[in-house]
Order: structure tokens, then sequence, then C-alpha cells
């Protein structure tokens, strides 16, 4: 690391012109080619996987996005000359725009169905010629404004559906804008220079950005899915500000105490930027978990999540030092810079409120200790009542025309319109046929259907599918307790004594199957993430315990946050007031990304906070005196480190996108229970009440174990140990060097 820090700080306008190349570059590649994103949650092998398959390879004009335009009135009805007039116009004109495929209306024969019983509200499909993901946005606007040109006093006019939901997604990032704001702000307060409170901010937005081409570049070689690179900027912009905070704290540290602009840079990259490197790679070690899934779409968030982390490690080791170098003695507030000419340097040692709060933990470790169990136990709660489904349009904003077209389907036609299952089959035979023929008959009469349509048949007649309504909405618990019913009773028993194999496709289909096979593949999961962590953590700190309690407090940052995210989305405390729309089930995908991305953050405060602890442990071999000034020396830079990851990733709730605002809150509300309930109360206090074993290794493991270093250089040979058993409870704490007046 040293040798990187010289030859960044020897070469800094050539290191800063690298950086300034690959944003460039990166980012004209993306602007050339495009954005290529898939939102692919069919899991091969499933049920709706199968019907998704037999859909495609028996009809070739089912491949286009189909989305709604719906029109109600109060005063008359949809049959009314001046509407349907109206709406046939429309409706024309609509099929005349670029992108469109057909539109199909009510005011047809076999378009009668789209009329609501108390015919106040119907409904037309507009197919477009290609997939969501691929449609153009002035497309899909095209069609929105055109249909809304219909609306007046007596007629409302609203559009769903995945197309039209593109014309919904915020312009501005707005969130990102906010976060940074926020992020220079808490900088500059923690350093009082405005040179050191940028550099965080540009070693960040410079990596980040060169990620978040990378990753539009990434979406052409394999499955990324709409929000990766969202979520990515999300990570890396947090992960990014808080890598850079802590090696430009050291940086000044460094100038502080007398060492040249080159020497506190690279002191600043060898012991802090090991720290940094080492957090990095438990994140993309967490991340890159999800690989273990084998699935496509989580695939492309993880090595999208994985590039972001990267490329902010590698910019805080060599960007950084780079532009440290370059501004000076600026890094330091122009006050410390003339106390430093004036009186030289000086020991920085902690006081002040973090002085304090160290030494009140260390004489109150099973108070407080507990006070952090229940406040973890409460939070925690919520997440027995995890609910895992298809949100859909009907959660968006009130607002939104996505909502309002739900809500209008809703109410004329029952809320299972909104979410129709598909039972797709091959035929082989003249049984089989018959056996299709009678199949609706029996779906009608089964307990939560609404209606089922008649058998449609390719033109071959060897593939087939009938739409079920359900009479609940998709995301109900009652719609997947009808999928369950159907695959189980209804659809074997319609097929008995032929050879008809059907299956039984949709979005609550799809999404209950792709949940069924995270939560199968869940534990193991967990388990190889957890397990490669505490590997690390035990090589770095020669210690059985360490990895242990980061484990445990891992585990229990991500079941908090995990309640917090069910009480506001899935249980809707709030998430109207914020703009997140209704409450709804929580997106199947989400606990494995949130594991990967809150296990690797997570482990960042620990290896800050333990590691300092373990520097002094090699000093003194004093326990109580390592986890006092451990805690006391790094609280306030981590608690700053907190404050900046929990404004960026709460900025991110104002995206407008709720599976971005359920990452922003959940990594919000893990980073802050992390930073000031873990890191500050409960681990100090473990490590208090624990004493010497803290750092118990078996002699046996300690010498077959690879040694991985973390530390800085001058602290890795540990000196004479005091032992544990001479000091007792009531014994004074070991008084830290008296500061130079």
């Amino acid at each position: 690391m040293a040798a990187i820090a010289r030859w960044c700080i020897a070469h800094r306008l050539f290191a800063i012109l690298i950086w300034l190349l690959a944003l460039g570059g990166t980012a004209a590649g993306a602007a050339i080619v495009g954005s290529s994103y898939t939102n692919d949650y069919e899991a091969p092998g499933t049920e709706s996987g199968h019907a998704a398959a037999l859909l495609k390879s028996g009809f070739a004009n089912l491949g286009g996005d189909t989305d709604t335009i719906v029109w109600h009135t109060d005063d008359s009805t949809v049959r009314a000359a001046d509407v349907e007039q109206k709406m046939t116009r429309t409706l024309r004109t609509v099929e005349g725009l670029p992108g469109v495929g057909a539109v199909s209306g009510p005011y047809t024969q076999a378009g009668a169905g789209q009329i609501s019983a108390d015919g106040r509200t119907a409904y037309a499909t507009v197919t477009f010629d290609r997939q969501a993901d691929d449609v153009p946005v002035e497309h899909a606007e095209a069609v929105v404004r055109t249909a809304k040109a219909a609306s007046g006093a007596h007629l409302r006019v609203e559009l769903g559906g995945s197309a039209v939901a593109l014309t919904e997604a915020p312009a501005v990032h707005l969130s990102e804008a906010i976060g940074v704001v926020v992020a220079a702000v808490v900088l500059f307060l923690a350093f009082g220079s405005l040179a050191a409170s940028a550099l965080p901010i540009a070693t960040a937005l410079v990596s980040v950005g060169t990620a978040y081409a990378g990753i539009v570049l990434l979406g052409h070689l394999m499955t990324v899915a709409d929000f990766a690179p969202m979520l990515g900027m999300l990570v890396g912009l947090g992960v990014g500000i808080d890598y850079a905070l802590f090696i430009v704290t050291r940086h000044r540290r460094g100038l502080r105490r007398g060492m040249t602009v080159p020497e506190a840079a690279q002191y600043a990259v060898a012991t802090t930027g090991r720290a940094v490197v080492f957090a990095g790679a438990t994140v993309c070690i967490a991340l890159l978990g999800m690989l273990i899934l084998r699935l496509n779409f989580l695939n492309g968030v993880a090595v999208a999540a994985s590039l972001t982390v990267v490329l902010t490690v590698a910019a805080a080791v060599t960007l950084l030092p780079a532009l440290l170098s370059l501004i000076g003695m600026r890094a330091l507030s122009g006050r410390e810079r003339r106390r430093l000419a004036r009186h030289g340097p000086q020991p920085d040692l902690p006081t002040g409120f973090a002085a304090r709060w160290s030494a009140f933990v260390e004489r109150h470790p099973k108070l407080l200790g507990g006070i952090a169990v229940v406040v973890m136990l409460v939070l925690a709660l919520p997440t027995f009542s995890l609910h895992l489904g298809s949100s859909d349009q009907g959660n968006n904003a009130k607002s939104s025309t996505t909502r309002q077209a739900y809500d209008l389907l809703a109410g004329g036609f029952g809320p299972g319109v909104n979410g129709p299952l598909t039972i797709a089959a091959q035929l082989d035979g003249a049984d089989d046929r018959l056996a299709m023929d009678v199949l609706p008959a029996a779906l009608r009469t089964t307990e939560g259907v609404a209606w089922a349509y008649p058998v449609t048949y390719n033109s071959s007649g060897d593939t087939a599918f009938v739409t079920v309504v359900p009479d609940s909405a998709p995301q109900s618990q009652r719609t997947s307790a009808l999928v369950d019913r159907l695959r189980t009773d209804v659809l074997p028993q319609a097929a008995d004594n032929t050879s008809l194999r059907t299956h039984v496709g949709g979005v609550t289909a799809s999404y209950d199957d792709f949940a069924q096979i995270i939560i199968g593949k869940l534990p193991l999961f967990i388990g190889v993430v957890i397990g490669l962590g505490c590997l690390l953590l035990l090589m770095a700190f020669r210690s059985v315990g360490i990895p242990l309690k980061a484990a445990a407090m891992n585990v229990a940052a991500v079941a908090s946050s995990f309640g917090v995210v069910v009480a506001v989305f899935q249980w809707g405390w709030g998430s109207e007031l914020l703009g997140l729309g209704s409450s709804g089930p929580i997106e199947p995908f989400l606990p494995v990304i949130m594991v990967s991305v809150l296990f690797g953050l997570s482990m960042d405060y620990q290896v800050f906070l333990v590691g300092r602890m373990y520097e002094e442990w090699l000093e003194t071999g004093d326990n109580r005196r390592a986890v006092r000034v451990g805690l006391a020396e790094t609280s306030r830079v981590i608690n700053s480190a907190a404050v900046i990851m929990i404004s960026v990733f709460l900025a991110f709730v104002l995206s407008g996108d709720r599976v971005i605002a359920m990452f922003g809150i959940a990594l919000a509300a893990a980073v802050a229970l992390d930073a000031f309930v873990l890191r500050t109360l409960l681990v100090p206090a473990l490590m208090h009440l624990l004493g010497g074993a803290n750092w118990w290794l078996p002699g046996w493991l300690d010498r077959g174990l690879p040694r991985l270093s973390i530390e800085p250089p001058e602290c890795r040979s540990p000196r004479a140990r005091i032992p544990e058993a001479s000091a007792s409870p009531d014994d004074e704490p070991v008084p830290a060097p008296q500061r130079v007046r």
C-alpha cells in the first residue's frame, strides 16, 4: 500500500488524469451504446417459467408489452354517444402512433367484456411492438399524451402498464444531489477545511460515475436489472465518501503530528488505506455471495454493485493520495495551520464527548449493553411478519396515472383484473384438447376465481392458454393461495386420464416461484457470506470472539433494518406521507440483496472500530484500555461517516422508485443502528464484559492460520501483555498521556 501511495503522490497529475480518462471513456461508451437493462424475474424450471416458455414459443404475437387506457364517467355511461365517439377517435389515433402494434377497444362485439357492469368504466389494451424494457420513452409519452387529451370535465382518462410507468420515472437525479450536498456539509463541519471536505466528494463522484457508466456497458454482456445502476450509485456514494473520509482523517492527523504532506498521505494510505481495502473486500464478498443462488437476475445486480465498490476502493487508495498531495497543507483548517506554525506538533488525543462516552461505557457495560439489546429486539419484531410478494402499480403514489388506472380497473372490474393468471398447456391429441375445452367451466366454480375466459389456441393447435381473473388483488395472499390451489387440486383433476400438463403463470405466480427459490437458498447464502466474513476477521484479528461477535452484530443489524422496512412498506406506517404509495408486500429479491449490502456495510465499522482496539491491545495488552481508547478515537469519525451515509441513503427515498426507496430506508436504518447502537453501545460493552477472552485464539489455529494484517506496520508484533486478572472492576482506568499545554 505504501508503494502505491508513493507512486500516486510522485505522479499525482498522471494519476488524476488516468481517472478522468477512465470516467470520460466509460461515459462516452455508455452514451454511444445506450442501456440494455432486463427485469427478468423468471426462474428456470419453475411452473411460471414453463408457462412463460410455452407462451413465448407458441404465440409469437404475445411478444409485445400490453398496457391499458382506462376511462371513467360519473355523469352518464361509457356507452353514451359523445363518450364513445371521443374515445373511438382517440383509440384510432393511438393505434397509429410509432411503436404501437395494436389497440383493442371495448366498442366491438369481442370487447364487450371491457365495459364494467355499471357501465361507467371501460378500458382498451394497447400492445406495443416490443417489451417494456425496449420501448422508447418518447413512444410511451406519445401514447399518454394522446390518451390524456381526451380527458374533460365529465370524462376521466388514466393509463397503466409497464411501458406507461417509464413516463413516471424522475427525469432529474434530485436524490443524488441532495445526498451529496448533505455529505459536503457534514464533511465541512467535521474538517473545517473546504479543500479537505471536497476531496471525499470528488473521489466518490469520479469512482461512482465511472462505475455507473460501466454498469450501463455491463448490461450488454449479462442480465442487469434496471435498478442496478441506482443501487450501485446508492452504495457507491455511501461507502466511497466514507472510505475517503477515514483516509483524509488519518492524513490530517499525520499533518498535525508534524509529518510532511507526502509523508502524511503515504502514512494514511499505508494504515487506514489497508483497512479500507479490507472493508471493501468484505463488501464485495457479501455481494458476490449472491452468485451461489444461480439466478441471472441477481447475478447482474451482484456484479454491478461489486464493480462500484471495487472502483470506490481503488479511487480511495490511488486518486485520493494524489489529490491530498495536490492541496498540501490546506487539508487542515486555517486555525489548525496557525496553531501548528505557532506551537509545533502536539499529541492528537481524544477529548470531549467521545472520551467521556468511552469512559461511561467502561463503567456501565451491563446496563448499556442491555439497553442496546432491547432496542434491537423491538425493532426486529416486525421482521417475523415479512410477506414476500409482488408489489404492483397499486402501490404507486396516488397522484400517478398508473395508480389511478389501477384503482379505476379494480373498482369497475374487481381487484383481480390487474393481475390475471395464465394457465398454459401443450396439447398432444384429442383427449388433451377436450380436457382443455372444459377447463374454463371448472375454473369458474373454483374458490377465489372471479372469471375464466375461453381457451385460446395457437395456429397449429398444439399450445393453448386460459386467462383466469382472481377475485383478489395480485399482491394479496389469497391470490397466492389460489395459485397453490390450482396447481395442487384443480388442474390435476381436470387433466385426469389424459396426458395434459398445465402450468400456472402470471405476475403473482412468477413472483411466488421466485420467492420460493430465494427462501430455499437463503440459509446457504447467509451461511456462506457470514462464514467468509468471519474467516477474514479471524485472520486479521487472530481471535475467535471478534468474528463471532461481528456475525451476531451483523445479523442483528439486518433483522432490525428489515423490521423498519416491514413497518414502513408492508404495514404502511408513513408510506403515503413519504410519497412511497400504499402498503404492500416486500419484493422477493430484496432480502438477498439487502443481506449482501448490509452485511458488507456492517463489517466496515467493525473493521475500523475493532482495528483500533486491536492496535492498542497489541501495544499494551490491557483490554479495558484497548476498548476505551479504540472507542474514544474512532467514535467521532464513525459517527460522522454514519451521518453521511444515512443522509445519502435517505436522499434516495426521493428517487420516486419504490424498490430504491426500500433500499434507501433499509440501508439508512441499518447504518444508524450499527453506528449509534451496536458499535458505540453493544460491541464495546460486550468487549468490556469478556475481557481478555476477546483476543483468545487456540495456539494450533494461530500457527496454521494465514496472517492478514490490517493494523499499521508499527503494531504488528505484540509486546508484553498485562494479565487481565491483575485488574479489578474498581481499579482506576489507565490514564491517557497528558495533553501538551
